[in-house]
């Protein structure tokens, strides 16, 4: 589904080059869950990105389902996004404004989904976090492990391709963190791409396989003992 080959990404300013992806080889194959580890700073958010059709690589190449989006402008990197990368973030990102219905139907609505079928994913996808009674209540309402939930209905709405998860459980307790790694591990065996990046071993052991990123390379990669 996905292979990244000798992808390199540098960020650069007047004075300086950062270099934060270098020569990295990737794949994830559809229906894989693979957890990415390795400490600050060594590239984990930057691959992300580059998987999630946020950012584009320096060099190297990226096939996306078949599809080359190695030099995509970001309009086109946007309009592949749609509908077929999911994400879940460490600090939840909810709108305060919109309560949890309208949180988790926002993405149906950027990619014009009809009212009637939003109605239906969004119930769907709230049955799946066990959230249907808490539909109209705004973020600051719900408990820290209840906003991830809510998240986590929001990345699936759509049914993408592939769900991101960066540090999912990383603001979360021992509790609401195996909450949210079980939710996961279901939508995987339901047949959902899944990359996930954390700090935790026990987390990431969840994973069918596990790879460690060090100064923006690839330096193991192995079977999770699951």
């Amino acid at each position: 589904m996905i292979k990244l080959s000798q992808v390199t990404k540098r960020y650069r300013t007047t004075e300086l080059e950062t270099t934060a992806l270098d020569g990295v080889d990737f794949e994830l194959g559809k229906g894989e869950f693979v957890a990415v580890m390795g400490p600050s700073g060594c590239g984990k958010s930057t691959l992300l990105n580059i998987v999630g059709l946020i950012d584009a690589p320096t060099s190297g190449q990226y096939i996306f389902a078949d599809t080359d989006v190695s030099k995509y402008s970001e309009n086109k990197l946007a309009d592949m996004r749609k509908g077929n990368v999911g994400f879940i973030f460490q600090s939840f990102n909810l709108i305060d404004e919109l309560n949890v219905y309208e949180n988790v139907e926002l993405p149906l609505l950027y990619q014009n989904v009809a009212k009637t079928q939003r109605r239906n994913l969004v119930r769907e996808a709230l049955e799946l976090v066990g959230l249907s009674p808490r539909a109209k209540h705004k973020p600051e309402q719900l408990s820290g492990g209840q906003q991830q939930r809510v998240a986590v209905a929001r990345a699936v709405v759509g049914n993408p391709k592939l769900i991101l998860a960066d540090e999912p459980t990383g603001n979360l307790d021992t509790k609401n963190g195996e909450e949210v790694m079980n939710m996961l591990k279901t939508l995987n065996e339901q047949g959902t791409t899944i990359m996930m990046v954390t700090h935790s071993p026990s987390h990431a052991s969840r994973a069918h396989r596990i790879v460690n990123l060090l100064d923006g390379r690839v330096v193991a990669a192995n079977q999770a003992a699951i």
